[in-house]
């Protein structure tokens, strides 16, 4: 006992020694290396991904089984759609997903999958564009993905998910197929634990606002 005491106090000497010959600038500059890091840490841009994105064969994500080169006669190269989905495949519990306009056959099939392995899925959508014909949240709903949608004025305009509560994606795009091929958009996918809760917090608020039992498509007369 009295040699481990003595140990400490001997580690106690030295970090004060330490201390002091940093001086209080030493160690005003030794904890804002420690923050940093610490911050650095805690929040990363992960990637960047634009659009446009040339058509490229995806079958190699949607059944790693099958041996290419498949049939599409594609180019079976790396796009942001690909990259895309690879984060959107990495989910192994959950995935939250906010999209205002969803059409795109391949982001359909990604999430498809997922809900197939045992992923929890939920799904908020604009009620005017999950209506509009090649809109893919009738097939997903079909499927079993929990699906919830506005009914007021105004579009319920998000473009986000989140994977296993740790990572966010969100941008510009709209996931559809003209979005990703034609138009000038772009996503951003954070490791922010700041960030992530604020999206989730907000998810969590317009699932709960969406509530079916909520709705009022017939409201009575007075």
């Amino acid at each position: 006992m009295w040699a481990t005491t003595t140990a400490v106090s001997w580690k106690t000497l030295g970090l004060a020694s330490l201390l002091l010959a940093l001086g209080l600038e030493g160690v005003t500059r030794l904890l804002l290396f420690v923050l940093r890091g610490r911050q650095q840490r805690r929040s990363s841009a992960s990637e960047v991904l634009f659009f446009p994105a040339p058509p490229t064969c995806t079958e190699a994500l949607l059944r790693p089984s099958r041996p290419l080169p498949c049939a599409c006669g594609l180019p079976h190269t790396e796009s942001s759609l690909s990259r895309l989905m690879l984060r959107l495949l990495s989910a192994r519990r959950s995935l939250e997903l906010c999209i205002f306009s969803f059409s795109n056959p391949q982001l359909a099939r990604t999430v498809l999958l997922l809900h197939r392995r045992g992923v929890r899925v939920r799904l908020i959508a604009d009620s005017d564009y999950m209506a509009v014909k090649g809109s893919q949240v009738g097939v997903l709903r079909k499927a079993g993905i929990a699906v919830r949608h506005d009914q007021h004025i105004g579009y319920m305009h998000h473009k986000f998910a989140v994977v296993d509560k740790t990572v966010l994606i969100t941008g510009s795009l709209n996931w559809t197929t003209q979005a990703i091929q034609t138009n000038r958009e772009n996503i951003l996918i954070l490791e922010d634990v700041t960030v992530v809760k604020a999206f989730m917090e907000e998810f969590e608020r317009i699932w709960q606002e969406y509530d079916p039992s909520t709705y009022e498509f017939f409201p009575a007369k007075k």
